[in-house]
Protein backbone atom coordinates (compact mmCIF):
# COMPACT_ATOMS: atom_id res chain seq x y z
CA UNK A 1 0.00 0.00 0.00
CA UNK A 2 2.74 2.61 0.84
CA UNK A 3 4.48 1.76 -1.97
CA UNK A 4 1.54 2.37 -4.24
CA UNK A 5 0.69 5.77 -2.40
CA UNK A 6 4.82 6.95 -2.97
CA UNK A 7 5.07 5.41 -6.79
CA UNK A 8 1.53 7.33 -7.23
CA UNK A 9 2.73 10.55 -6.21
CA UNK A 10 5.15 10.83 -8.54
CA UNK A 11 7.88 13.89 -8.00
CA UNK A 12 5.21 15.42 -5.59
CA UNK A 13 6.23 13.09 -2.76
CA UNK A 14 9.70 14.45 -2.06
CA UNK A 15 8.16 18.09 -1.65
CA UNK A 16 5.48 16.59 0.51
CA UNK A 17 7.44 14.38 1.86
CA UNK A 18 9.53 17.61 3.42
CA UNK A 19 6.62 19.56 4.31
CA UNK A 20 5.35 16.23 6.51
CA UNK A 21 9.20 16.16 8.10
CA UNK A 22 8.88 19.27 8.99
CA UNK A 23 5.33 19.71 10.52
CA UNK A 24 6.39 16.59 12.29
CA UNK A 25 9.93 17.92 13.85
CA UNK A 26 8.41 21.39 14.78
CA UNK A 27 5.27 19.78 16.46
CA UNK A 28 7.79 17.62 18.16
CA UNK A 29 10.40 20.02 19.12
CA UNK A 30 7.42 22.79 20.71
CA UNK A 31 5.84 20.30 22.31
CA UNK A 32 8.84 19.55 24.54
CA UNK A 33 9.81 22.96 24.87
CA UNK A 34 6.05 24.33 25.43
CA UNK A 35 5.67 21.96 28.55
CA UNK A 36 5.34 24.17 31.73
CA UNK A 37 8.26 23.14 33.50
CA UNK A 38 10.26 24.80 30.69
CA UNK A 39 8.61 27.70 30.65
CA UNK A 40 7.36 28.46 34.22
CA UNK A 41 8.27 26.57 36.74
CA UNK A 42 5.88 25.49 39.72
CA UNK A 43 7.74 27.55 42.22
CA UNK A 44 8.06 30.29 40.31
CA UNK A 45 4.25 29.86 40.31
CA UNK A 46 3.90 29.71 43.28
CA UNK A 47 6.62 33.03 43.69
CA UNK A 48 4.13 35.16 41.30
CA UNK A 49 0.59 34.37 43.11
CA UNK A 50 2.26 34.57 46.60
CA UNK A 51 4.31 37.45 45.45
CA UNK A 52 7.44 36.34 47.36
CA UNK A 53 9.50 36.62 43.99
CA UNK A 54 12.69 38.31 45.98
CA UNK A 55 13.56 34.72 47.30
CA UNK A 56 13.90 32.84 44.63
CA UNK A 57 16.33 32.85 42.02
CA UNK A 58 16.55 33.55 38.42
CA UNK A 59 17.49 31.17 36.48
CA UNK A 60 18.35 30.73 32.91
CA UNK A 61 16.89 27.06 32.07
CA UNK A 62 12.90 28.43 32.15
CA UNK A 63 11.52 31.56 30.34
CA UNK A 64 9.81 32.84 33.44
CA UNK A 65 13.14 32.17 35.14
CA UNK A 66 15.01 34.36 32.91
CA UNK A 67 12.49 37.19 33.12
CA UNK A 68 13.42 37.28 36.83
CA UNK A 69 16.64 36.93 36.60
CA UNK A 70 16.98 40.00 33.91
CA UNK A 71 14.78 41.72 36.80
CA UNK A 72 17.27 40.93 39.64
CA UNK A 73 20.41 41.74 37.67
CA UNK A 74 18.79 44.92 35.69
CA UNK A 75 16.47 46.61 37.93
CA UNK A 76 14.84 47.36 34.51
CA UNK A 77 12.30 50.09 34.46
CA UNK A 78 8.53 48.86 33.50
CA UNK A 79 8.78 48.93 30.32
CA UNK A 80 12.36 47.52 29.85
CA UNK A 81 10.56 44.38 32.16
CA UNK A 82 7.63 44.06 29.63
CA UNK A 83 9.55 43.94 26.39
CA UNK A 84 12.21 41.75 27.89
CA UNK A 85 8.76 39.20 28.37
CA UNK A 86 8.06 39.50 24.80
CA UNK A 87 11.08 38.71 23.70
CA UNK A 88 10.98 35.61 25.87
CA UNK A 89 7.17 35.21 24.56
CA UNK A 90 8.48 35.15 21.04
CA UNK A 91 11.25 32.61 21.93
CA UNK A 92 8.01 30.35 22.05
CA UNK A 93 6.23 30.81 19.21
CA UNK A 94 9.48 29.64 17.44
CA UNK A 95 8.83 27.87 14.65
CA UNK A 96 5.45 27.84 14.48
CA UNK A 97 5.59 30.16 11.49
CA UNK A 98 6.72 27.32 9.32
CA UNK A 99 3.90 24.99 10.36
CA UNK A 100 0.99 27.78 8.94
CA UNK A 101 3.27 27.72 5.58
CA UNK A 102 2.93 23.86 5.59
CA UNK A 103 -1.33 23.98 6.30
CA UNK A 104 -1.07 26.50 3.30
CA UNK A 105 1.79 24.09 0.80
CA UNK A 106 0.90 21.25 0.95
CA UNK A 107 -2.35 20.82 -0.29
CA UNK A 108 -1.53 23.54 -2.84
CA UNK A 109 1.11 21.34 -3.72
CA UNK A 110 -1.59 18.16 -3.64
CA UNK A 111 -3.48 20.42 -5.79
CA UNK A 112 -0.81 21.01 -8.36
CA UNK A 113 -0.07 16.94 -8.47
CA UNK A 114 -3.59 16.62 -9.29
CA UNK A 115 -3.30 19.27 -12.41
CA UNK A 116 -0.29 17.70 -13.45
CA UNK A 117 -1.94 14.16 -13.65
CA UNK A 118 -5.15 15.50 -15.28
CA UNK A 119 -2.95 17.18 -17.57
CA UNK A 120 -1.15 13.89 -18.36
CA UNK A 121 -4.60 11.79 -18.38
CA UNK A 122 -6.00 14.24 -20.78
CA UNK A 123 -2.84 14.55 -23.07
CA UNK A 124 -2.44 10.96 -23.48
CA UNK A 125 -1.82 9.18 -26.23
CA UNK A 126 -4.54 7.06 -28.32
CA UNK A 127 -3.76 3.82 -30.33
CA UNK A 128 -4.88 3.73 -33.58
CA UNK A 129 -8.52 2.69 -32.92
CA UNK A 130 -8.87 5.81 -30.87
CA UNK A 131 -8.85 4.42 -26.93
CA UNK A 132 -6.54 5.73 -25.05
CA UNK A 133 -3.60 4.53 -23.35
CA UNK A 134 -5.73 2.75 -20.39
CA UNK A 135 -2.25 2.03 -18.16
CA UNK A 136 -0.70 5.66 -18.81
CA UNK A 137 -4.37 7.18 -18.47
CA UNK A 138 -4.26 5.12 -15.44
CA UNK A 139 -1.08 6.23 -13.73
CA UNK A 140 -1.75 9.81 -14.41
CA UNK A 141 -5.57 9.51 -12.58
CA UNK A 142 -3.29 7.80 -9.70
CA UNK A 143 -0.79 10.95 -9.71
CA UNK A 144 -4.31 13.04 -9.76
CA UNK A 145 -5.37 11.46 -6.80
CA UNK A 146 -2.97 10.56 -4.40
CA UNK A 147 -1.17 14.04 -4.66
CA UNK A 148 -4.08 15.85 -3.51
CA UNK A 149 -4.33 13.39 -0.67
CA UNK A 150 -1.40 12.97 0.37
CA UNK A 151 -1.38 16.93 0.69
CA UNK A 152 -4.31 17.16 2.79
CA UNK A 153 -3.13 13.99 4.97
CA UNK A 154 -0.12 16.26 6.20
CA UNK A 155 -1.98 19.95 6.10
CA UNK A 156 -4.57 18.58 8.46
CA UNK A 157 -3.11 16.91 11.14
CA UNK A 158 -0.77 20.31 10.76
CA UNK A 159 -3.32 22.36 11.58
CA UNK A 160 -4.29 20.50 14.83
CA UNK A 161 -0.90 20.54 16.05
CA UNK A 162 -0.61 24.43 15.16
CA UNK A 163 -3.62 25.23 16.92
CA UNK A 164 -2.88 23.23 19.88
CA UNK A 165 0.39 25.05 20.20
CA UNK A 166 -0.99 28.75 19.47
CA UNK A 167 -3.14 28.14 22.02
CA UNK A 168 -0.32 26.88 24.80
CA UNK A 169 1.80 29.87 23.52
CA UNK A 170 -1.46 31.98 24.08
CA UNK A 171 -2.05 30.08 28.23
CA UNK A 172 1.92 30.71 28.86
CA UNK A 173 1.95 33.99 27.27
CA UNK A 174 -0.55 35.09 30.08
CA UNK A 175 0.83 33.47 32.65
CA UNK A 176 4.20 35.43 32.00
CA UNK A 177 2.30 38.76 31.53
CA UNK A 178 0.31 37.68 35.07
CA UNK A 179 4.37 37.42 36.47
CA UNK A 180 5.51 40.65 34.29
CA UNK A 181 2.81 42.40 36.69
CA UNK A 182 3.99 40.91 39.61
CA UNK A 183 7.60 41.89 39.23
CA UNK A 184 6.88 45.43 38.49
CA UNK A 185 4.17 46.05 41.54
CA UNK A 186 7.24 44.67 43.44
CA UNK A 187 9.73 47.30 42.05
CA UNK A 188 7.14 49.95 42.37
CA UNK A 189 7.10 49.13 45.83
CA UNK A 190 10.79 48.97 46.46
Amino acid sequence: MLHTIIEGAGVFIYPLGICSFMAVFIIVERLLALRTSRVLPKALTEAFVSGDIIRLKGDLKSSAGRIVYFFQHTNPEPEALKAFARLEIARLERGLFILEIVISGAPLLGLLGTITGLAEAFSGRVSETGVPDLAQFSKAISLALTTTMLGLCIAIPTLVGNSYLNRRVDLLSARLDMGVERLIDLARRK
